[in-house]
């Protein structure tokens, strides 16, 4: 049996996949938060300023992380959290580009 992922471009695959790591709220939050900041943040920090508890905080930050628009440095017994900027510029990228095509495509 074929793999049914394998009949999509990787490009496409790519942005369901970042598409997939914003599709919550907190998490939106948590990278604007984290692209603004030109420092790194703790979860302890978050879990402060968000309506959620620590264990739902830690799925949204191990979502982003999996996704590697985040990284994260343990320094028991506090974890620190930033953004992968190398990644963060490749999800800029490719929904701009993304973006551009579609509409490209409605104007022919």
């Amino acid at each position: 049996m074929t793999d049914k992922k394998m009949a999509f471009d990787p490009a496409d695959q790519e942005i369901a996949a970042y598409a997939r790591a914003l599709g919550h709220p907190v998490r939106v939050y948590i990278l604007r938060k984290l692209s603004k900041m030109n420092a790194c943040c703790y979860s302890g920090d978050l879990v402060d300023e968000l309506p959620i508890g620590r264990s739902a905080l830690s799925q949204h930050l191990k979502e982003l992380k999996h996704a590697g628009l985040i990284q994260g440095e343990i320094k028991a017994p506090f974890i620190k959290y930033c953004i992968n900027k190398e990644n963060w510029e490749k999800v800029k990228v490719a929904f701009a580009d993304y973006f551009d095509q579609s509409i490209l495509q409605e104007c022919l």
